[in-house]
């Protein structure tokens, strides 16, 4: 009854377009040949009827919810459709029990699909397992999280993870095209055509969502007065700019494309690569990404790759993040791109990053013997008796306050940990360092 209504719902003339020219067919279904092409895994699947549990993994619009019904029609299963943002386990118990009772009474399958399965929580996602396993059901979960982060190992490995990639350009004008011309399911009764700069800005806009650019063309057909004479109506660049209203953006703040796009920001700043950190700067503010917690990333990438190649760069990044707090997200970007900008342009040295995190180490990983006597302050009579202070050497009674006194305890003397680069403004540093380098037993650690 459920995929009767379904059925009805998505044929129906007050169905979304979306909706109504959801492909009926695999020969129907746009792009992702890497997946359903000929000779693929899945199509010989499909076509031997050999149904396994599946994770679609995909952006949105790609075709995770088509690829599952088409899956099911192949092979003439039942198709039970759930959404882990409304369904709980008592759904998932009611369809067990209805797939357990179709099975035996009439030998057919069911596919249990769950959209937006990274929704589920632990709990949720092991109720599903015991099923999965024992053939009740086959399970096809769609999300467009990563299924390593979201998915329960125990369910991930039961399942073949299948990616689906944004559509490409071509696809979407396929899918448009089908649109405007199909006078069953789409728009081809209302005599409509699309200009080609409107053709144009259409696919752009969608960024690989057949769902966004079908919704939006949709919305300019109906917002567009009817021909005066009756003819043709052009749908104009205009028109659809007006439907879309702003860009689809590709980011999720709090999904995995949150990590890569501050990774790629990170790595265009420390390959000097100023328009690729502008890029990803934009996608990710533009997308809603937190300002404040790019500021936090701009200021690490300060001091973990410049260094004291220019030690104006901590200064600038952080005053950058006090631009953002105070003049807020808006005007406070401009900030943020101004400091992406500097750190790319900047000399780079991790030296410090690399000297810290080997001294770290030895934190961690040797005996913490006491503080070296001669370094101690004597306060009190006592202590001056035991020792405390007793030959320190006072650096300013020496030519350029350069002291050849240990300075770290004894199971560690001679240690080197800090070693400048020659780039930037840490050329000079290694100079006004280089006294050191006479000295006799230097381990060196962080910098060889």
């Amino acid at each position: 009854m459920q995929d009767m209504f379904s059925y009805r719902a998505q044929h129906s003339s007050d169905a979304p377009l979306a909706a109504r020219m959801r492909p009926r067919t695999l020969d129907e279904f746009v792009g992702q040949s890497k997946i359903v092409g000929e000779g693929r895994l899945l199509r010989r699947l499909i076509e031997r009827d050999q149904m396994v549990s599946l994770i679609v993994w995909g952006p949105p619009g790609t075709g995770k919810t088509t690829l599952a019904r088409l899956l099911a029609a192949a092979s003439s299963a039942h198709f039970e459709p759930l959404s882990a943002v409304s369904a709980g386990v008592a759904d998932l118990r009611r369809v067990v029990k209805e797939a357990t009772e179709r099975k035996g009474m009439y030998g057919k399958r069911t596919v249990m699909f769950i959209d937006e399965i990274h929704r589920w929580n632990k709990a949720q996602q092991d109720a599903v397992l015991p099923h999965v396993e024992d053939g009740t059901v086959v399970l096809i979960g769609a999300t467009t999280e990563n299924p390593s982060f979201e998915i329960n190992s125990a369910l991930l490995s039961r399942c073949r993870v299948i990616t689906l990639e944004s559509l490409a350009d071509e696809d979407i004008a396929i899918i448009v095209d089908r649109a405007l011309a199909d006078a069953e399911r789409g728009l081809g009764k209302l005599n409509l055509a699309l200009s080609a700069e409107g053709r144009t800005i259409l696919v752009n806009l969608a960024n690989g969502d057949a769902r966004s650019a079908l919704t939006a063309l949709e919305a300019a057909a109906l917002g567009q007065p009817a021909a005066s004479d009756g003819g043709t109506r052009t749908l104009d660049r205009e028109a659809i700019v007006e439907a879309y209203q702003r860009r689809n953006v590709a980011y999720d703040k709090s999904g995995e494309l949150h990590y890569d796009a501050i990774s790629a920001l990170h790595k265009s700043v420390r390959d000097s690569d100023p328009d690729g950190a502008l890029y990803w700067l934009a996608r990710m503010l533009e997308g809603g990404e937190d300002p404040l917690y790019v500021a936090r990333r701009v200021i690490r990438m300060a001091v973990e790759d410049i260094g004291l190649a220019d030690p104006l760069a901590l200064g600038i990044c952080v005053a950058a993040q006090q631009a953002v707090h105070f003049m807020g997200s808006g005007e406070g970007a401009l900030a943020l791109a101004q400091s992406v900008v500097y750190l790319a342009q900047a000399p780079k040295s991790n030296a410090v990053y690399r000297a810290y995190g080997a001294a770290v180490q030895d934190v961690e990983e040797t005996r913490n013997d006491p503080v070296p006597l001669h370094l101690r302050n004597a306060v009190t009579g006592l202590m001056k008796g035991m020792g405390y202070g007793a030959g320190y050497k006072y650096a300013h009674d020496f030519a350029e306050a350069q002291v050849d006194q240990n300075h770290l305890p004894e199971n560690l003397a001679g240690r080197r940990y800090y070693t400048p680069t020659e780039h930037g403004f840490e050329a000079r540093v290694k100079a006004r360092l280089a006294w050191r380098d006479e000295l006799p037993g230097e381990d060196q650690v962080a910098g060889s």
